[in-house]
């Protein structure tokens, strides 16, 4: 059976305990590559983890981009929003229907 995580700082993170997800609190891009790598070992499906993180380590999380095991999905932390998150959405429906079809019409 798939499982479902989150990684990130312990206030961004902890409440998703409650809703039965794996919980990995990191502080450092070290912690968070190591918790990133163990879970997708150990059969999480959908890693989330927060924007803060996720844009420290971009080349640990691009290894798992075409794997269809494994969804890492860059979410707000408690400290707000990157816009990441909202890039590798554009980004992967760019690649999967061969055009941006999310982008409003104003360019936005």
């Amino acid at each position: 059976m798939y499982k479902a995580a989150v990684i990130g700082d312990r206030q961004s993170v902890m409440g998703f305990r409650a809703l039965g997800l794996t919980v990995e609190c990191a502080e450092t891009p070290e912690q968070a590559s190591g918790a990133l790598h163990r879970l997708a070992e150990t059969n999480h499906a959908v890693i989330y983890i927060t924007e803060q993180l996720a844009s420290k380590i971009p080349q640990e999380i691009a290894q798992y981009l075409d794997l269809p095991q494994v969804a890492v999905i860059p979410i707000p932390s408690k400290d707000g929003v990157l816009g990441i998150g909202d890039r590798e959405l554009h980004s992967a429906v760019e690649r999967a229907v061969g055009a941006d079809i999310l982008r409003s019409p104003d360019g936005d």
